[in-house]
């Protein structure tokens, strides 16, 4: 009889495990995406080899074929098939132009490293033509790069054309046959994704309650993430469901995530308060309650409304007021969110509900060919980098200098400013240093073993794919690990090698930075500036259409442009990383990054609010909607005054709100300035919240900044 429980309680066990391990494995990649461009790459490069194999190519043309399957998986991203066709096109011209200037350059140096250097600006620039942009000038660079990798040589030139052409059609076949991108699956598996974040944030939830509200890290990555995830869902959902139920899938979804907010909002709160034990393991379990009802299947749900759990959790957020007890709002937000939760299920397998009206497709910006912008000055400085990495390279090892102007490239590619390719030369240094030790572990495991050294390359190639936008450290890690293979296979590896690699990648580190932080630098702070009034002009767009939504005078669908601010935030997100980065030094700046970003998140959560709840002719009539706008236009306006004269609007009216003399106020006046203003426009978007009976903070919502 014990055996038979302790048996039971093994599976029991066993299957939590794997639940949580399906789960997050599912949340670290909504959608398989990352999964399927892996594996794309993979069976890219077996088809390759299989084709060219029974010609009798040496292994320096099957490699180069191998090279293009793997770029061509790697860098072509476009959002339709015949976008990604036509892309693979270009790639295979501009790549055949690549691998024959190697070539050439090969045999008359320095022609080769002037060409090399060159072609920095040329795919940096690039990226400002978008995915496409991106995808040539990497393919392009990348391979130029192998091609001196493997020394090929003029006469192999037919033979690598060859190569690279077989190496792109595998790479089509791969993605228009065997893994074809399917939009109804990928919803489903983005749905599932939704669903395991859904119950980390709860789980993250239980976690902040039962450790006495010691670190929120966890629960705000998870809200983090399940803000992510919301957003793909919402992407590929015009691909799957029926037009007219977009715009109410999209207005369910926001509820969700508005009501995951403010359930972290009360959460906060409530942890806050002194309750007792009995009152907190009793919200701890009421958390863990609602974390065990969410189905982890969209096509079996909506199962939590059938069940008693779901009757009882109803209840238990139903008292407020006179009766309520404290927890009692926790309790609440979880109701909340259960209702949210399940009426966006609901939406989601019901594609005959009304939409909102869909706004009128925009034409594309037309990007001018030649203009002087950041994206230039990045180019001028990768330019500038590729040509210190030369020089130090080529005091390094006279025969493999190219690896110090690689990582130039690779610290370039996707840095807007210099705090950003300072942030990406050290992560691509550290990725070296690990991969150094990597690539002797895994040479000497397979030496002398051809078949061995093949699998593992596929091994590098996969995580190098998978992890390429997850982390630059770990691709480092896998690329230095791959190159340490590759010469194992070609007979050529020592010790030296590598221990070579990682010098040249610290050259190249170190003069992309230099070069980053000389040459007409992008400061962070500017970059950072520029994306603050972005989201502000079109902060302002959005109260204007909601403006005229909510009297009545136009119908907007202004869910569209909450996420458009939605997408501004990230922006912003991403520009302010290095400010606020552990290798930042500076508090103050981190304070300042961790302000900016928890403050602009409010603002999104404040607009997602009334994106989601408001309707036609809502307010008609009601004179304090005048008001309110009016308020929240005029702080708007000085927000963006002091972002863009951050050198004399913060002055000036620090001197009119303080009485102070000129000079006295410059020291911190932008910086102050725009932390007030930020401040003040979050609390006119409260009082618009206000208006839709939404419960006023008592602190501010997200406060995510004050980890700095």
């Amino acid at each position: 009889m014990g055996t038979a429980r302790e048996h039971h309680r093994m599976i029991v066990r066993f299957t939590k495990v794997t639940e949580a391990t399906r789960d997050r494995f599912a949340a670290s990649d909504p959608g398989f995406v990352r999964l399927r461009l892996a594996l794309s790459a993979i069976f890219g490069i077996v088809l390759t080899v299989l084709v060219l194999l029974p010609f009798g190519q040496p292994l320096t043309v099957v490699m180069v074929g191998a090279i293009g399957a793997m770029m061509s998986a790697f860098t072509v991203h476009e959002d339709t098939t015949r976008q990604d066709l036509v892309t693979l096109l270009l790639v295979l011209l501009t790549g055949a132009a690549s691998l024959t200037l190697a070539s050439l350059g090969a045999s008359m140096p320095p022609l080769d490293s002037v060409v090399f250097v060159l072609l920095i600006f040329v795919a940096v620039y690039a990226q400002r033509w978008g995915a496409r942009g991106i995808a040539l000038g990497s393919a392009t660079f990348f391979l130029f790069f192998f091609a001196m990798f493997l020394q090929t040589h003029l006469k192999q030139v037919p033979a690598l054309l060859g190569a690279l052409l077989a190496g792109i059609l595998a790479n089509a076949f791969i993605r228009l046959v065997v893994l074809p991108r399917r939009p109804a699956k990928e919803l489903l598996r983005v749905r599932r994704a939704f669903r395991a974040r859904l119950a980390a944030v709860i789980r993250a939830a239980q976690a902040y309650l039962e450790s006495g509200s010691r670190n929120d890290k966890q629960l705000r990555t998870a809200a983090n993430r399940m803000h992510e995830c919301v957003l793909m869902v919402e992407d590929v959902a015009p691909d799957v469901v029926d037009e007219r139920a977009v715009g109410v899938l999209r207005r369910r979804a926001i509820e969700v995530e508005l009501a995951v907010e403010w359930l972290v909002i009360t959460l906060r709160r409530t942890a806050a308060e002194d309750l007792d034990e009995a009152t907190r393991a009793d919200l701890v379990t009421a958390l863990r309650r609602f974390g065990g009802l969410i189905g982890r299947d969209p096509r079996e749900l909506p199962v939590i409304s059938d069940s008693a759990e779901f009757s009882q959790m109803l209840v238990a957020g139903s008292r407020l007021g006179e009766h309520a007890r404290p927890g009692d709002e926790l309790r609440h937000a979880i109701a909340e969110l259960a209702i949210a939760d399940v009426n966006a299920q609901r939406v989601a397998e019901n594609d005959e509900l009304p939409a909102d009206d869909a706004p009128d497709a925009e034409e594309p910006e037309r990007k001018a060919v030649f203009t002087y912008d950041n994206q230039t000055r990045g180019a001028i400085q990768a330019v500038v980098g590729g040509g210190l990495a030369v020089l130090g390279g080529e005091l390094v090892s006279p025969q493999r200098w190219y690896w110090a102007v690689l990582t130039v490239f690779v610290v370039f590619l996707g840095s807007a400013t210099a705090g950003a390719t300072f942030v990406k030369g050290m992560r691509r240094l550290v990725g070296t240093l690990v991969g150094i030790f990597g690539g002797v572990l895994a040479a000497l495991l397979v030496v002398g073993n051809s078949p061995a050294t093949l699998v593992l390359l596929l091994v590098c190639v996969f995580g190098m794919v998978y992890f390429s936008r997850v982390s630059q450290a770990i691709m480092a890690f896998f690329i230095t690990t791959m190159l340490g293979l590759l010469y194992s296979l070609l007979g050529t590896f020592t010790f030296e090698v590598l221990w070579i690699r990682l010098a040249e990648t610290a050259v190249g580190a170190v003069a992309g930075m230099l070069a980053a932080v000389v040459i007409v630098p992008v400061r962070t702070r500017a970059v950072m500036l520029d994306d603050i009034a972005a989201t502000l002009e079109d902060l302002r767009t959005f109260v204007e259409r909601a403006g005229e939504l909510l009297s009545g005078r136009e119908n907007h669908n202004i869910i569209e442009l909450s996420r458009t601010l939605d997408r501004d935030v990230d922006q912003v997100r991403r520009t302010i990383e290095p400010l606020v980065h552990p290798v930042n030094v500076s508090t103050a700046r981190r304070d300042l990054g961790w302000h900016v970003q928890g403050t602009l998140e409010s603002i999104a959560f404040r607009a997602r609010h009334v994106a989601a709840r408001a309707q036609p002719g809502m307010f008609a009539g009601d004179d304090r909607l005048p008001e309110v706008l009016a308020g929240i236009t005029r702080k708007v306006d000085t927000l963006l005054e002091v972002v863009r004269e951050p050198a004399t609007a913060p002055q000036r009216r620090l001197e009119r709100e303080t009485g102070l003399p000129p000079g006295e106020c410059a020291g911190d006046a932008t910086r102050r300035s725009l932390l007030s203003s930020l401040d003040q426009l979050d609390a006119e978007l409260v009082a618009l919240g206000n208006t839709f009976g939404m419960r006023r903070d008592k602190t501010h919502p997200d406060a995510g900044y004050a980890e700095g």
